[in-house]
């Protein structure tokens, strides 16, 4: 596998699995009402890269596990991602609560509120797997990070506009879609192994 082909998987199966009603959007929604879209996105890069990075780190120790057992695992984790992604509840809507701070501390608010919450979600385990399956945890990680940054920019942008605009039900289809195919694809290296 290439490095753009694992970049670009990498990228679109987290952005998916991101834009289904994840906590997150609605944290840089609302953070982004009290702070500037420099601090906001300064402070998503951290968070969100530090995610993958662990995310990337744990695909990597799967490695060591010989490649038949690595398909069948990753197999597992994305066909757990999809039902995990079909039967995810809608979560309400968080009011702005924010706390108004210098600019110098300001950014530590976006990155705790971002970094602190939500592990293991479905776009990290899929990191997760194409990590270990790919052998290509920079690749993973360029294309997770991204796809988080952009799901977080789209959150800055359209704010909570955003849920309105992309019905939930359709985009929690895609990202159950798109995680079954990359089942089906594991699954057949379980055989080529």
């Amino acid at each position: 596998m290439s490095f753009g082909y694992i970049f670009l998987i990498s990228y679109w199966t987290v952005l998916v699995a991101e834009l289904i009603g994840d906590k997150s959007i609605y944290t840089v929604a609302s953070l982004s009402l009290r702070f500037r879209p420099r601090v906001m996105l300064a402070g998503m890069f951290l968070a969100f890269g530090g995610k993958m990075l662990v995310a990337v780190l744990a695909g990597q120790a799967l490695v060591q596990i010989p490649a038949h057992w690595t398909a069948i695992l990753s197999t597992l984790i994305f066909f757990t991602s999809a039902i995990l992604i079909w039967f995810k509840k809608p979560k309400p809507i968080p009011g702005p609560d924010a706390p108004k701070l210098k600019w110098s501390r300001a950014m530590l608010v976006p990155f705790a509120a971002l970094f602190l919450t939500e592990w293991c979600d479905p776009g990290q385990i899929s990191a997760v797997a194409l990590t270990a399956q790919s052998h290509l945890p920079v690749a993973t990680w360029l294309g997770g990070t991204l796809a988080m940054m952009t799901k977080g920019s789209l959150a800055i942008t359209l704010g909570l506009k955003l849920r309105d605009r992309i019905p939930e039900r359709r985009l929690r289809t895609l990202a159950t879609a798109s995680c079954c195919i990359l089942g089906v694809i594991s699954f057949h290296g379980v055989f080529v192994h």
